[in-house]
């Protein structure tokens, strides 16, 4: 797959933080984008992973991290969800591919509004973790959504190439 944003190489920290974000970001949809309906939501593995769940959780993630750990705002307000775990890689039956990628991309520009109203350095209390600062959260996604790409990049192989009877 190619990356549809350029790679920084040089700049602050800020800058290449936010930008190895956004291309895991697009990455992530890359994955996703072009399958069928019916190819999205394959289950391809014992969870309820599938490529269109990989977008559905990574939406959740960032609304948790930035709306609610980052800006503040109750759970209960947040609009699009943010239950975690297992459920948050459950795509409803009438959302479709394309709405769920508008979704994550909605969810990134309110994550990009927000995020440029702190320093790096800001610190905000996850109820687990303690103190937690932009900069980690920046990390954190960047390592998460790297790894839901390459879930998603072996979804999609599955899907384009199955092994067949290669053992």
């Amino acid at each position: 797959m190619t990356y549809s944003i350029p790679l920084i190489t040089m700049g602050d920290e800020r800058r290449l933080l936010e930008d190895m974000l956004d291309r895991n970001r697009a990455e992530l949809i890359n994955t996703v984008r072009g399958l069928s309906e019916r190819d999205a939501r394959r289950r391809l593995v014992a969870s309820v992973t599938t490529p269109i769940g990989l977008v559905k959780h990574a939406a959740v993630a960032e609304r948790i991290w930035f709306q609610h750990i980052l800006a503040g705002v109750p759970k209960h307000e947040i609009e699009g969800g943010t239950t975690a775990g297992e459920a948050s890689f459950v795509v409803g039956e009438k959302e479709s591919v394309d709405a769920v990628i508008a979704e994550f991309e909605g969810v990134n520009e309110r994550s990009r509004a927000i995020a440029a109203g702190f320093d790096l350095d800001q610190l905000r209390t996850h109820p687990r973790l303690g103190e937690v600062s932009l900069r980690f959260i920046y990390l954190f996604l960047i390592e998460d959504f790297a790894r839901h790409c390459g879930h998603g990049d072996i979804l999609r192989e599955q899907i384009e190439h199955p092994a067949g009877g290669i053992q």
